[in-house]
């Protein structure tokens, strides 16, 4: 008798599965998506991604258009290329793809996903945000910061005047990154990490990781599926080596603050004594765990560092490559001077070819050239095409930027470009968002460009630059490497003549 009945369900079950199955086709095939390039079986386009995503993007976008749906694995992600479309999807429906997608390495390495940057949409990345704001990349805080970030600046040109009499050339994309880190300790710890004597290059070792595991390909990300075969064959490993690292030096930070409040140390208040007063406090709508701690932690040292010492790695190479270009601001930069010791940010404000020359590297050269990714939370239509709910997107801010459409001589430095010209970076002209735009933007845009503007002033008042012996500006290898930040593959390595 059980044998009799075990056929009809049998074929109900199968039947049952055949007609979900052809409802789904059904219903995939009615929408109208966006043009696809042609794709393999199982990978679908992952093949065509390359080892410069957003350049590759960048070519299929030419031949398939400006909202283009890829199938990366079995992950539909769709493509935004021009300024049209992003304002379409950072403005129009910003709401629906305020989200982020689950990042197989950032959910290893901080902690969950419960930071800022990659926190899904909701309460939680709100409530992140706003302390991250407020307490620390407010235009407030960032005033507040004004007198440590000379300091750093007069740190770093001390270092490079010292460096300067030795007979070989200087790193200085080393030197960048320590006076970007620096600055970064001294709002957050109270002082640089630079006093951590041997850490420093541990730090150094951590953020370049971070940065090639957030940008590299992880299984899960693609095969959600198939996110077995990360434990079972130890993919996740160097990430999880990668976060015990992180965690490590977290929590050596957190614990000097505790042990320092506990001995009634007076200091100037930094960012992690208002983070243990916001956990301690019994008042506030927020509970904020040591892991949320720690998550904002990271973003603010590994973000803040990345992107702002490849902004102005980026510009002494470009000024190094253009001779007419360096010549022009430093003439201005040394007639705004006045034979001062050195430019301090309430200078700043008169020099405005310094101001142009920093937005068109961030045009040439957006830090984050695909931003951060999203994820639609729900379904919509964009130009007649239906994006489905959970699609991915992929906002290249590096195609944007050098749309011949919109851009004359895109692939040409000319900072003269952006004088007497009302666009800006902040998010609301969709042709130009180095930063992103709409409720995700980057929060950092003031201290990010107060930082680099004073840097960069500085470095071209102190200094004349030049490649070393037998190298002309055509040799400067100007080549990318891909990672979620894209710098200069190789170390940028000058000759500095000090100028006082």
């Amino acid at each position: 008798m059980a044998h009799e009945l075990l056929i009809p369900i049998s074929l109900i079950l199968v039947l049952t599965i055949l007609s979900i199955k052809l409802v789904r086709f059904s219903s995939k095939r009615s929408l109208k998506l966006p043009p696809s390039p042609w794709k393999l079986p199982f990978i679908g386009n992952l093949h065509q991604l390359g080892l410069l995503p957003h350049q590759s993007l960048h070519k299929l976008s030419k031949k398939h258009g400006p909202l283009m749906l890829l199938q990366l694995g079995q992950v539909p992600t769709l493509v935004v290329s021009s300024s049209q479309m992003a304002k379409e999807i950072l403005k129009t429906h910003d709401l629906i793809f305020a989200s982020r997608p689950k990042v197989n390495a950032a959910h290893i390495m901080i902690y969950g996903s419960q930071d800022m940057a990659f926190a899904p949409y909701g309460e939680h990345w709100k409530k992140m945000r706003k302390i991250a704001v407020s307490n620390l990349l407010s235009i407030k805080r960032v005033q507040s910061l004004h007198g440590a970030m000379e300091e750093q600046v007069a740190h770093m040109l001390n270092k490079i005047s010292n460096a300067s009499s030795l007979i070989s050339p200087i790193n200085m994309s080393k030197i960048l990154f320590s006076f970007t880190n620096g600055m970064l300790c001294r709002a957050i710890l109270g002082r640089p990490f630079d006093e951590e004597g041997g850490n420093k290059m541990k730090f150094h070792e951590m953020i370049e990781e971070t940065a090639v595991l957030l940008g590299g390909f992880n299984v899960e990300d693609y095969f959600p599926s198939l996110g077995w075969l990360c434990s079972l064959f130890g993919l996740d490993e160097r990430a999880k080596r990668t976060s015990s690292k992180w965690d490590s030096v977290l929590d050596q930070m957190i614990e000097e603050h505790v042990n320092k409040n506990k001995k009634g140390e007076e200091e100037d208040e930094d960012f992690i004594d208002v983070l243990l007063s916001i956990q301690g406090d019994p008042n506030k709508e927020f509970s904020l765990s040591k892991d949320h701690m720690k998550a904002l932690l990271m973003d603010m040292l590994f973000g803040g560092t990345e992107t702002g010492y490849v902004a102005l790695e980026w510009s002494l190479a470009e000024l190094i490559k253009n001779p007419k270009v360096m010549k022009k601001l430093q003439d201005e930069v040394r007639g705004k001077a006045l034979g001062k010791s050195m430019i301090k940010e309430k200078d700043l404000s008169n020099i405005n070819y310094l101001k142009a020359f920093l937005k068109e590297i961030l045009r040439l050269h957006p830090p984050a050239p695909l931003l951060v990714p999203r994820e639609s939370m729900e379904s919509c239509q964009i130009q007649g095409y239906d994006i489905p709910k959970k699609t991915r997107v992929i906002v290249n801010s590096w195609a944007i930027s050098r749309d011949p459409n919109v851009w004359d001589s895109p692939e040409e430095l000319w900072p003269e470009r952006f004088e007497n010209n009302l666009i800006d970076f902040k998010g609301q002209n969709y042709e130009y968002i180095p930063f992103g735009a709409g409720r995700r933007i980057c929060p950092a845009i003031q201290y990010g460009v107060t930082i680099a503007e004073l840097a960069l002033a500085n470095l071209v008042y102190w200094f004349d630059w030049r490649l070393p012996d037998g190298l002309v500006s055509k040799d400067l290898d100007m080549t990318e490497t891909h990672g979620l930040t894209v710098k200069m593959k190789s170390n940028l390595f000058l000759i500095a003549k000090p100028c006082f």
